[in-house]
């Protein structure tokens, strides 16, 4: 079952493409450039592997949270691409795709995930993995660093670029913490797998980005105070 992988949620663009048999992958620091950047790679990512879109039996994007700009550009290029293949989609949580990236680095299983969502605050969730899933302990969140509420018991360990931006995260954990995970293409790729295989893709009309914080815009004092979303 190959299918096609890629997030935009995060400074970097990535883009995955494979099975349970294995990935290839590839990923580049795109800043605000991800509208630029997603489809020739995925392009070349097609071509590396000698397949076009209609070989494949999915389309796998990281839905978020994060960027408000990167997850409408991942969603939308996902539509696109499967409505034009008839393919299905499946959005998968980014702060998921985390955990899953700590497991194939680290080997945790108990994953508290935090990114940066600027203006003083984190995208945050809490996974447990059980067998071949991960549980949320801790849904999809955007809270204050000082004011996040993570699971008791020990072993947690935390991921993300959160914990580097807001040092006041690391009190609540007792383990150890790596600040340079992000969602990854072939983390999201793999946690999409067992979904299509369950039937669990949807069609273009119906994917749809996390964006977990609704607001699309800044206030005019904001702005002047060199906030950003």
């Amino acid at each position: 079952m190959p299918i096609l992988a890629f997030d935009a949620s995060t400074e970097t663009c990535a883009v995955a493409l494979g099975s349970a048999a294995g990935w290839l992958e590839r990923q580049e620091l795109a800043g605000q450039r991800h509208s630029e950047l997603l489809l020739p790679m995925i392009r070349a990512l097609l071509a590396e592997a000698g397949l076009a879109l209609a070989d494949l039996d999915g389309i796998a994007f990281g839905a978020g949270p994060g960027s408000f700009t990167g997850l409408r550009i991942a969603c939308g290029v996902a539509q696109g691409l499967a409505l034009g293949a008839q393919l299905p989609l499946v959005g998968v949580a980014t702060l998921e795709a985390m955990a899953e990236t700590a497991h194939a680095k680290h080997g945790w299983t108990r994953v508290v995930a935090a990114l940066d969502a600027r203006m003083q605050e984190v995208y945050l969730a809490a996974y447990e993995r059980d067998g071949q899933r991960w549980r949320a302990q801790v849904e999809p969140c955007v809270v204050k660093p000082d004011a996040a509420s993570l699971p008791e018991g020990g072993g947690w360990h935390g991921a993300g670029n959160g914990f580097a931006a807001y040092p006041a995260l690391r009190k609540h954990l007792p383990a150890e913490l790596d600040a340079s995970v992000l969602p990854g293409a072939v983390a999201i790729g793999r946690l999409a797998l067992p979904r299509f295989t369950a039937g669990e893709g949807v069609a273009a009309r119906d994917a749809a980005p996390l964006y977990v914080r609704h607001r699309v815009a800044l206030t005019s004092a904001e702005r002047d105070a060199g906030a950003r979303l």
